[in-house]
């Protein structure tokens, strides 16, 4: 090689890439897996499925959902029932409601949830819970928050 030229390294994946990056997208993917947490306040909103007593005031439709493509998959059941729940909840208190009529649940099984696993079986898991409902603004004691 010439005195006057340089070399040229090429760097690895692994030196290209920050080794704090790996835990960004590990802790990004462990955050998926817990429940959405209910905000101040929320705790306070009733949710049934029964419609609201003649007192209440609609506010506004609301819908909470938990889970999806990627963090859906590694996420319980439960914690995808719950996060759905205490969403539509958060959601509600947003509007000034304390009471939320369910109106549907579903829960889905997206892309992420669904490969073959090698043996020629449909493998498939729950990925994501969404509820619906109308939300009201109702007295505290008519619906025995008092």
């Amino acid at each position: 090689m010439h005195p006057h030229q340089r070399r040229i390294r090429h760097a690895t994946v692994s030196q290209r890439i920050p080794a704090w990056f790996g835990l960004v997208i590990l802790s990004a993917a462990i955050g998926g897996c817990a429940a959405t947490p209910l905000q101040p306040g929320a705790e306070r909103v009733i949710v049934a499925r029964q419609a609201p007593p003649k007192s209440c005031k609609f506010v506004g439709a609301v819908v909470g959902a938990q889970g999806g493509i990627i963090s859906g998959r590694y996420t319980s059941n439960q914690n995808l029932a719950e996060g759905a729940l205490n969403d539509v909840r958060n959601r509600a208190h947003a509007l000034g409601a304390n009471y939320v009529s369910i109106q549907s649940e579903t829960a889905g099984q997206t892309g992420s949830g669904s490969s073959f696993d090698g043996t020629g079986n449909y493998y498939s898991a729950q990925t994501d819970v969404t509820k619906t409902g109308n939300a009201y603004s109702c007295p505290p004691k008519d619906i025995g928050l008092q």
